[in-house]
């Protein structure tokens, strides 16, 4: 089931939004590119909200919700990883299971390289998308095939 986003924003709206977003990282002394530049932050907050989002629908429910005691199946921490993108690499955590059954698509097992992400995350940031709906954006599979 895939379903198209529709544009949330003007483009005076995306460029209010880019505007702010750099002067922001300006203030803060963040550079644009880099290991701990703005768009490397931007694309680890994407990937790994998009990541918490796939482990969710894997277990069948939220982070913390009561719902998912004595299932058989939780979350088990995260594990290190740096996949490489067209901004640099970018050091994500991908969320495990108990009982490794959890095959993440966005960034699969083993995966080390991933390409097109960086202009997807944010030409979908600067069209309005907040972290969670460009997230839920890749978890519904609508972009999950072109990356």
């Amino acid at each position: 089931m895939s379903e198209t986003l529709e544009p949330m924003a003007t483009e005076v709206d995306q460029k209010q939004l880019a505007e702010q977003l750099l002067a922001q990282a300006k203030e803060q002394g963040v550079e644009l590119v880099g290991p701990n530049g703005l768009l490397n932050q931007i694309t680890k907050n994407v990937l790994e909200t998009a990541l918490d989002a796939e482990m969710a629908e894997h277990l069948g429910y939220d982070k913390h919700d009561p719902v998912g005691r004595g299932s058989g199946n939780a979350r088990n921490g995260t594990r290190a990883k740096t996949v490489f993108t067209e901004i640099g690499p970018v050091e994500i955590e991908v969320p495990r299971d108990t009982n490794s059954s959890f095959d993440p698509q966005i960034v699969k097992k083993r995966q080390r390289r991933l390409t097109g992400i960086d202009e997807i995350v944010l030409s979908l940031t600067a069209k309005g998308l907040t972290t969670g709906e460009v997230a839920a954006h890749f978890a519904d599979g609508s972009i999950r095939n072109s990356v």
